[in-house]
């Protein structure tokens, strides 16, 4: 199976619309989001089942939002197949589609699929020279994955 293909299976309902767009420029979830939408993401795999109006109560705390401000953003984060809405009598609530871990271990794995795809050696390259920093036990870690790549050739 080729990298594109194992990359929509990860999650086909977002269909690569955020790593598409990455930016990164930004750190952190704002690489994949614009800064509400992140903050709407933290506060919901925070605290799921939430309605706009809680979430608004919550984001107020920092900043002054209007109610249809945040609506607009969640219904955007709804669209885009990362928030699920259930209704409970007459209020939507609002919930993540996937933990915060695996949205995070789902778009990393794409990126680097699609970085490998593009750029072959090079992009590998680079990340082994990124590795300088990295502690010794996540060294271990992927000397044991080389060694099981490596086996099941």
């Amino acid at each position: 199976m080729d990298n594109h293909k194992l990359s929509q299976k990860l999650n086909p309902k977002l269909d690569s619309k955020l790593s598409s767009k990455l930016n990164l420029k930004n750190r952190g979830l704002e690489r994949f989001f614009g800064p509400l939408e992140a903050k709407i993401m933290e506060i919901l795999w925070a605290q799921p089942n939430l309605s706009i109006k809680e979430v608004q109560v919550k984001l107020e705390k920092e900043k002054d939002l209007n109610f249809n401000t945040v609506m607009t953003v969640m219904n955007r984060l709804l669209d885009k197949g990362l928030l699920t809405k259930i209704m409970a009598g007459r209020t939507s609530l609002y919930s993540t589609v996937e933990s915060k871990e695996r949205f995070l271990e789902n778009q990393s794995k794409e990126i680097s699929l699609n970085l490998v795809e593009d750029f072959g050696p090079l992009v590998v390259n680079h990340m082994l020279d990124a590795l300088d920093e990295a502690d010794p036990e996540l060294l271990d870690k992927l000397e044991q994955k080389i060694k099981a790549l490596k086996e099941g050739r």
